[in-house]
């Protein structure tokens, strides 16, 4: 029965328990509850609990959600380690099922009495008498209801912050935004009435049909817009964006090569393809740093694209690329809403019918009904609106913003699909915390300050948060323990930014995760490895992406459950790419980056005999 606790303890006491308050009851938050409950131990009695201001659990993936809303995130990699869906059920949830799948989670492990629903946490200071933290908070009787005047307390050891990336709205100023509300603007044809408002806001396709839409922002949020204004048969829709995108479909959809058609009834997940061996594990350090890994695979992925679909922007991307310098997996995080693509691209594909009798990438097909003709204009950012309510973009020689300085656009609705911004206002200024931006140990906590933990604040540029925030979570654990490894590699697993850029928390997926795996000594040796689980284990663990599963073999979180998830559900991953994909995909990338960290160890060990004697004690033990 799924109920919640109603009473919270207000102290801990120095021995028999360290009360653990998290923040936050989305996936980071529930899977760090239940890690430190099956963490915890004699020496160290973690008694988590989880304060949540929604009615209910799920975070933004509850609150956040809106009708047709799919992960674009596989199950695969999405779900954690040790509670998997059937390897029948469909590679990507709707939000709806992924919210029931974090219920049946809380279920599972018993984490309902720990988690305490409408509890806002308005404070977080230090306990200066007893060390450790007070934690200030409100409750809230009924959904709606007026906040309690009267705040309480509770002392607890440590603090995890789990309240998520996509929280408060971040809405850019536009000068003139006014305008579009304003009645004057209404055509007198027209029966909406004029809107501005953030994506947070939007639920249902009702909210857009018949309306003459600006979606402000291309991520995935942006792009799902678009895709449902065209569905809901709006008159006009311009998608803006700030300096364009890359589009990848989530999962691999069918292509021809010389009238050869390559299908199949269940695509290959596009987070499943990077394989582990040389290219996550087993990195020379120097190779690590040079990220030349991800410069390479780039470099291949582009001429593949080309060849398939005619452009190298994007997987079938005709529009809207990035600037040169920041095309590539190391610089950007991948956009896997790909269904307005077809949209968007009918204005500007210009790939020679030729070609296509060559090689050629077939679209996902549109769901009913279909609008064949109907297009999404692209544009950039407007700079304002007049007060007639037109849009006025700024000059660039992008061939979406030459187009449209020629246009007249008025839109009726307006929509920032901008993101979000972090704010942590409940932590005491006078009591020195960190934020995650100045979080330097792995980007959850701060150097000093360990007891109070940052989880799921990173983002991956091909990946997804909760199985992050698992290893996350073991990474705090182990490190509170006093059992992480030292001292700690370079982190190289950050996108490469420069230093104006907006989002500076993005990470490789398959590197910070093995990292973290390294750190706390989960990563497994392939000896070993085949010693205790033989060779189908290892074939996975060598072809596989970095699935956290992988690291529940070995090290302090050891799962009875992993051996066989990586048998049936992992080995599934693989076996669908086919032998020509695992050729393409896994046996050449491989072979190629074995060679290549070989290379760096033999360039390291005739350095080392050449004079520099520490060169070895340095690096090598990092590279495992």
């Amino acid at each position: 029965m799924r109920t919640t606790a109603t009473e919270l303890p207000v102290e801990y006491g120095s021995s028999e328990r360290q009360i653990v308050v998290v923040v936050g009851a989305g996936p980071a938050g529930l899977v760090t509850c239940k890690s430190l409950l099956e963490a915890a131990t004699p020496d160290y009695p973690f008694e988590p609990i989880i304060l949540e201001q929604e009615d209910n659990i799920g975070g933004t993936f509850r609150y956040r959600s809106y009708e047709n809303s799919n992960l674009v995130s596989s199950k695969q990699l999405t779900s954690f380690s040790d509670f998997r869906l059937p390897l029948d059920h469909p590679d990507h949830l709707t939000l709806d099922e992924y919210n029931e799948y974090m219920r049946d989670y809380a279920d599972h492990f018993r984490l309902w009495p720990r988690i305490h629903l409408q509890t806002k946490v308005i404070n977080i200071s230090r306990d200066a008498d007893r060390g450790g933290h007070i934690v200030t908070y409100v409750r809230r009787l009924t959904p709606g209801a007026e906040w309690e005047t009267s705040p309480r307390t509770i002392r607890a050891t440590y603090v995890a912050i789990c309240s998520g990336l996509h929280v408060i709205p971040s809405v850019p100023t536009i000068p003139g935004i006014e305008y579009v509300t304003k009645p004057e603007t209404k055509r007198k044809d027209s029966a909406v009435e004029p809107a501005v408002f953030h994506s947070f806001e939007y639920k249902s396709r009702s909210q857009l049909s018949g309306r003459r839409i600006m979606i402000l922002g291309t991520g995935e949020t942006g792009m799902d817009l678009a895709y449902e204004a065209a569905k809901a048969g709006a008159t006009e829709v311009v998608l803006c964006t700030r300096a364009g995108f890359l589009s990848f479909p989530k999962a691999l959809n069918d292509f021809e090569v010389l009238g050869f058609k390559f299908e199949s009834d269940r695509p290959v997940p596009i987070d499943t393809l990077i394989t582990n061996l040389a290219e996550t594990a087993y990195v020379h350090p120097w190779v690590a740093a040079s990220h030349i890994r991800w410069f390479i695979s780039d470099f291949v992925i582009k001429r593949v694209l080309w060849i398939l679909t005619g452009t190298q922007a994007g997987c079938n991307q005709w529009v809207g690329e990035l600037e040169p310098d920041r095309l590539g997996r190391a610089y950007v995080f991948l956009n896997k809403s790909h269904k307005a693509m077809p949209y968007i691209n009918r204005l500007y594909r210009n790939r020679p019918s030729s070609l296509d009798h060559l090689s050629r990438y077939i679209d996902p097909p549109e769901d009913s009904p279909p609008q064949t003709e109907f297009a999404v204009d692209l544009a950039p950012f407007p700079t304002r609106f007049l007060p007639s309510g037109r849009a006025v973009f700024p000059s660039s020689a992008r061939k979406d913003a030459q187009r449209m300085q020629a246009r007249d656009v008025r839109p009726d609705t307006v929509i920032f699909a901008t993101g979000y911004r972090q704010e942590f206002g409940f932590l005491d200024a006078a009591g020195g915390y960190a934020t995650p931006a100045e979080a330097d140990v792995r980007n959850i906590v701060r150097a000093g300050d360990e007891s109070v933990a940052f989880i799921g604040f990173v983002r991956p540029g091909v990946g997804a948060i909760p199985p992050i925030a698992e290893m996350q979570a073991f990474f705090w654990i182990t490190l509170l323990k006093g059992q992480v490894r030292t001292p700690l590699p370079p982190p190289h697993y950050h996108l490469l930014v420069k230093e104006t850029a907006r989002i500076k928390y993005g990470v490789d997926h398959s590197t910070y995760v093995s990292t973290l795996a390294k750190d706390i000594g989960a990563a497994p040796g392939l000896w070993e490895l085949w010693w205790e689980y033989g060779t189908h284990v290892l074939v996975c663990y060598c072809f596989g992406a970095a699935f956290t599963v992988f690291y529940r073999l070995f090290g302090p979180f050891r799962s009875p459950l992993a051996p066989k998830i990586i048998q049936t559900e992992i080995w599934d991953t693989i076996t669908r790419r086919g032998v020509l994909g695992n050729v393409l995909m896994g046996v050449i990338p491989m072979a190629f980056y074995l060679t290549l960290n070989f290379a760096a160890y033999a360039a390291e060990t005739l350095w080392r005999l050449a004079g520099d004697p520490g060169a070895s004690s340095r690096y090598t033990h990092r590279t495992m």
